[in-house]
């Protein structure tokens, strides 16, 4: 009881960590978004600010927590803690301040240790798909983060000394949380894409992330920016881009001034999220679940081929 009272009383606290887009709170959720909202507090422990960011976008939200679910918090060949350490080591990379410090923090709770990315070859053929898939989906959730929520896992307004204690709560509501039992994956059936190929070894990770990336896939993007994204990716060398974004401008100034600002967003979300601001969203002149539809594509285009510039063979 006094758990299920806190994480009510923590509704708040994750819609206040929301910017850009104006977050769902579940006395106004419709249907679809307060059954994963539901499923969330369930069984991720709290209602997840990185999955309440995508509510604007009810089909994007539910694909998102799938990645989450199936992927991280399902039990499968790897425990929890070596989990959290990829999505940790993932997010330092990327300089994603809030995701290091949750899942820094989750690491030490469910007794994870260090991992080296660049040595994949520590773990075995089986365990290889899931270490990657939590990889990927921690691109994805990196990406979203950096652009839709605050810095800290708390209130823009919240005194700094506030972090440490309620990032213990945080993670001991994550650890008491429910088991999140693989393969309840509601999501429309999808081939697994060839450059998803090294999931195959595991069903779940692989319907999770195929799935997904459908879903993400199908939002209503401009062709423009599905052009010239591909391009820009098969290029890329996996690292973030900047301190500059006029290499962004530069790249947008190739297609038609009606689809400029839409490519400066998913080239921004996809190489330097952390350079997005309130003019570069401003620009763009699109309602919230447009926001969320165009930044997932491009965050999920990014991230499965980050997954694929870092790994290596089992």
């Amino acid at each position: 009881m006094a758990r299920s009272l806190l994480r009510k009383a923590l509704r708040g606290l994750s819609l206040a960590q929301v910017r850009h887009v104006t977050p769902v709170p579940f006395r106004r959720a419709g249907p679809e978004v307060l059954e994963v909202y539901r499923a969330v507090e369930s069984e991720f422990g709290v209602l997840a600010p990185p999955v309440v960011l995508h509510a604007a976008a009810p089909a994007v939200l539910r694909a998102s927590w799938v990645m989450l679910r199936e992927v991280v918090l399902a039990p499968g060949r790897l425990d929890r803690g070596t989990k959290e350490a990829v999505a940790a080591a993932v997010s330092q990379a990327n300089e994603c301040p809030y995701c290091v410090t949750v899942h820094t923090a989750t690491t030490a709770r469910f007794g994870g240790g260090r991992v080296d990315l660049a040595d994949t070859g520590r773990f075995t053929a089986d365990e290889l798909p899931e270490v990657l898939g939590v990889a990927t989906t921690l691109q994805y959730f990196n990406r979203m983060v950096s652009v839709f929520l605050t810095e800290r896992p708390m209130p823009p307004y919240a005194p700094a000394f506030m972090l440490g204690p309620v990032t213990r709560m945080l993670t001991g509501l994550i650890a008491s949380a429910g088991s999140a039992l693989p393969g309840r994956n509601p999501l429309p059936e999808a081939p697994l894409p060839d450059e998803l190929a090294w999931a195959a070894g595991s069903p779940v990770v692989a319907q999770a992330l195929a799935r997904s990336k459908a879903v993400f896939d199908s939002a209503p993007v401009p062709e423009a920016a599905r052009v010239l994204l591909a391009a820009e990716l098969s290029t890329w060398d996996g690292g973030l881009k900047g301190p500059s974004r006029r290499w962004a401008w530069d790249a947008a100034a190739r297609v038609g001034p009606r689809d400029r600002a839409a490519v400066r967003l998913a080239l921004l979300c996809a190489f330097a999220p952390y350079q997005v601001d309130d003019e570069v969203i401003r620009d763009v002149r699109a309602d919230d679940a447009a926001l969320i539809e165009l930044a997932a594509w491009a965050s999920m285009a990014a991230a499965v081929r980050a997954t694929a510039l870092t790994k290596s063979p089992a």
